[in-house]
């Protein structure tokens, strides 16, 4: 009779942490991940990517493709190229801690009209990437 109780303790305590939200040691690897697979794909040289991270946008078609790759990789960009930020909200709520989530959400919101180019997909994810980041650079969180 005693078993019972353990085991929905145990499938209640089981279920909270599978379904958390990331760490910041998990979001800090994933980001890393994604950077290095998406580096790779676009070629972007890592000067374009590091300023990209201080708010300067005017780089190269390479690291527009990068951008791209970033879309791609979140799920953002539906098939027709035109951006998912109804999906990018969910994701982000349901993965990332609420100081991210938060923030972030709003951030995709707010940029929901900002991809202007549908038909070159690499400049068209670069306008929802400077979106996001000029919308608040504090917490830009794409990496």
């Amino acid at each position: 009779m005693m078993r019972f109780p353990i085991f929905i303790l145990c499938l209640s305590l089981v279920t909270h942490y599978a379904v958390s939200e990331m760490t910041e040691k998990q979001i800090k690897a994933t980001k890393k991940l994604i950077r290095n697979t998406c580096q790779n794909k676009s070629k972007a040289p890592t000067e374009e990517l590091d300023a990209m991270l201080k708010g300067n946008f005017d780089q190269s078609k390479a690291a527009q493709c990068y951008q791209y790759c970033i879309m791609n990789t979140y799920k953002l960009l539906r098939t027709d190229n035109s951006f998912d930020w109804e999906a990018g909200i969910k994701a982000l709520k349901a993965n990332a801690p609420e100081r991210i989530a938060g923030p972030g959400s709003i951030s995709i919101e707010n940029c929901k009209d900002a991809m202007k180019t549908t038909n070159d997909k690499c400049k068209g994810s670069m306008e929802i990437a400077e979106c996001i980041y000029k919308d608040n650079p504090e917490n830009y969180f794409l990496p």
